[in-house]
This record gives C-alpha cells, structure tokens and sequence, in this order.
C-alpha cells in the first residue's frame, strides 16, 4: 500500500478534525456528511476501517523518522 506524503497526510488529518468540530458545534446533517466524507478519505489513506484508527495510524505516521 501506497502512504500519502506527509503534508497530505497532515491536511486530511486537519481537515477531519475542522469538519468534526464544526458538526458538534453546529449539529448541522450537511456539515456530518462532508465531515464524514473526509472520514472516508481518511481511512483509504491509512488503510484503516475507522476515523479513530485512522486518525492514530496518521499521526503516527507523521511522528515516525523521516525519510
């Protein structure tokens, strides 16, 4: 499997977590379904099933030794 380059890693991970504040503050059913779009586009870049996971495998990822 192919990992995404740092910086794209780094802006889905951003992404997600703008999206997934802004649903909680706002509660709006738009803002969960481009929250969860971002979900899934973070999960195919990891090659996990989860945001949770996702989000783990990403950032450490991005903490590993740079190559």
């Amino acid at each position: 499997m192919q990992t995404p380059h740092p910086p794209a890693l780094r802006k889905l991970i951003t992404r997600y977590e703008t999206l997934r504040a802004a649903y909680v503050t706002a509660g709006d059913p738009q803002a969960r379904s481009v929250m969860n779009e971002a979900a899934y586009t973070l999960c195919l870049a990891t090659g996990t099933r989860d945001v949770d996971t996702a989000l783990l495998v990403g950032q450490h990822r991005l903490s590993g030794p740079k190559s």
